[in-house]
């Protein structure tokens, strides 16, 4: 679990700094060709913001410039606003070519189009807000996991409809996979949903981080000290020892920081201490435990990832680290953006960057 941003800077006051503009040198997402627009050749941050200071924001990783440029929503939609210095930036997903951005505390729903980042639609700010992620579930509508349950969304009016009676509490992450939803809650742990009425499958207890999906259709998410593989066509699971405790992020939600590959069927999880991120990323190929003797990325002394902390780009087939100082105040205004063989664990190549930005997860096409 990490510490909130309330809680890291409570210790502290620092003056108010700009954010400024960087040129260093789940779950589903629909890919879409690039060279489709100004955005498709790269890929998203979205970062929670500097909680008191300033507004969280978007940022793009080029492909095409090797370089990153925050605050991209504000570029393309002068006046708009992803909500307030009160309120944390937290999820995005590409969704049929929709960027969807979930902030909690109060925050907006926010909607752009992927390739232009023009705002197409949102729910307002409102201070009942405290949203979580998004799923999409077919052309006309999705789900939304909020602090307080789950609510059926229509896409092309973002009205919601009442809560799941099957979800209870905080939700969290989802992935659809086949016929059926996968919900990380605090209460019940992993619930599954049938997709077609959203009735009650099954549920996992003890399960506080998801969710992976390998290409075999396993949906992974971990516990305790156990990586459990779900099967999503019998719900079957099985389950492998991890040398660590997972600790969860219900006190401070953030995405799950576990990710897969698309090429084989490896899951990638993140050692998060209990108040912030990881200094080490494990790597588990299925049917082989071994690999989990020690870590597969060990980070540079005192750098640890920040929010989801690492996900895999199945464009470019590399892992993707967000690099935060660690030790809070300044340090906090200290990045990195790293990329690493998925297969090696070498550091392919790290973009340092300044700014109290606190990214909370890389958003793929």
């Amino acid at each position: 679990m990490k510490k909130s941003i309330t809680s890291r800077l409570l210790p502290y006051i620092i003056p108010v700094l700009a954010l400024v503009s960087i040129t260093a040198c789940h779950k589903d997402h629909k890919i879409v060709p690039e060279g489709h627009g100004k955005y498709d050749q790269g890929f998203f941050m979205v970062n929670e913001g500097w909680f008191g200071h300033a507004i969280g924001s978007v940022s793009f990783y080029s492909t095409e410039t090797l370089s990153i440029t925050d605050s991209i929503f504000t570029t393309e939609n002068p006046g708009a606003k992803l909500g307030t210095d009160k309120t944390t930036l937290e999820f995005g997903t590409v969704y049929n070519n929709k960027l969807y951005l979930l902030s909690k505390s109060g925050g907006p729903l926010v909607v752009t189009d992927a390739s232009t980042l023009k705002e197409t639609g949102r729910i307002a700010s409102a201070a009942t807000n405290d949203w979580r992620a998004f799923l999409g579930i077919d052309a006309t509508k999705g789900l939304v996991s909020t602090g307080n349950g789950v609510y059926p969304i229509t896409l092309q009016t973002l009205a919601l409809g009442s809560a799941l009676t099957g979800v209870t509490g905080q939700a969290g992450d989802m992935i659809k996979v086949g016929n059926y939803i996968f919900i990380e809650t605090e209460t019940d742990g992993v619930v599954i949903l049938n997709a077609s009425d959203y009735s009650v499958a099954k549920k996992i207890p003890g399960l506080s981080v998801g969710f992976a999906k390998t290409f075999d259709g396993s949906v992974w998410a971990a516990g305790g000290t156990s990586l459990v593989k779900i099967n999503s066509t019998t719900l079957a699971t099985s389950t492998v020892a991890l040398p660590f405790t997972v600790n969860d992020t219900w006190g401070a939600w953030h995405p799950g920081s576990i990710t897969a590959s698309t090429t084989d069927l490896t899951v990638y999880i993140a050692k998060n201490d209990v108040y912030q991120g990881a200094n080490t990323i494990y790597k588990y190929t299925d049917g082989n435990p071994a690999l989990l003797t020690g870590p597969f990325i060990t980070l540079p002394a005192g750098k640890i990832t920040y929010g989801a902390g690492v996900a895999y780009n199945p464009a470019t087939n590399q892992l993707v680290v967000n690099i935060i100082k660690s030790g809070y105040g300044v340090n906090d205004s200290v990045n990195d953006l790293a990329f690493y063989n998925p297969i090696t664990s070498a550091l392919i190549k790290d973009l340092p960057f300044t700014g109290y930005l606190y990214p909370a997860t890389p958003v793929f096409h």
